[in-house]
């Protein structure tokens, strides 16, 4: 087969792939639609909950009240077919992977899907209640304090978005090491910089109140941690391979 005719065989692949994967997603927004403003509810619950008695959510956009809600249900069709359009990735760069690298692959991606999912739940249960509880706690006397949906579901995309990432630090660890970028022993020795790292990370990516800032930091240092054990453990693995 020529070098044409091999590209026009992955391009045909790629489409397969892709197509397959849009016909997953949309099947699943057509049926999370009719949900829409529920999902919204309930993405919208830990701010709800923290608000002063009466307190409310507002709208400032006409078309605001439709689509947000119609892009809460399309960001949670993404989270469910991700799995599947994972696989269709997966089936896309296979061929070209050697069996060592497949078993690495699968274990990473079914790791870095898990995290991020963690990472979500864990700014959602555990930090936007008190972040939220910050919020409307330091809003001064005759202020009232009600959020616009739009600019809150920003708010809470770019927090599951830092968590999410944050989650995934012991994959990032795994791979420098077993890419013999960095060694178990200088990730030991570099701790102390990544401790502070971590506090600094939260500090840029949480509200001013120093109890989001230790809620961001504290599962970054423990999960670069739990990156080195794991990193120890590939190691003694890939070892034995030898």
């Amino acid at each position: 087969m020529s070098n044409r005719e091999t590209f026009i065989a992955h391009l045909i692949e790629l489409r397969t792939r892709l197509l397959h994967s849009v016909v997953a997603l949309s099947l699943v927004f057509i049926c999370l639609f009719p949900w829409a403003s529920d999902l919204y509810a309930l993405l919208a619950q830990p701010m709800l909950a923290k608000l002063p008695k009466g307190g409310q959510m507002i709208a400032t956009d006409v078309t605001t009240p439709f689509f947000v809600p119609l892009k809460v249900a399309l960001m949670s069709a993404f989270l469910i077919a991700l799995p599947y359009i994972l696989y269709q990735i997966w089936r896309f760069v296979a061929p070209g992977l050697y069996s060592h690298e497949k078993r690495l692959v699968v274990p990473l991606i079914v790791a870095s899907t898990i995290l991020f999912f963690c990472g979500m739940a864990f700014a959602y249960f555990a930090v936007f209640p008190v972040v939220f509880g910050f919020i409307t706690a330091a809003a001064p006397q005759g202020v009232a304090v009600m959020t616009d949906i739009d600019k809150y579901l920003s708010f809470v995309l770019g927090m599951f978005l830092a968590f999410g990432v944050t989650f995934q630090v012991p994959v990032a660890v795994v791979l420098l090491v077993r890419m013999g970028l960095v060694s178990v022993e200088k990730l030991r020795e570099i701790r102390s910089y990544v401790i502070v790292g971590a506090f600094v990370v939260g500090a840029i990516f949480t509200p001013p109140d120093v109890v989001s800032q230790f809620m961001l930091a504290m599962p970054l240092w423990l999960l670069y941690e739990a990156g080195i054990v794991v990193a120890v453990w590939v190691g003694k693995g890939k070892a034995k391979e030898a």
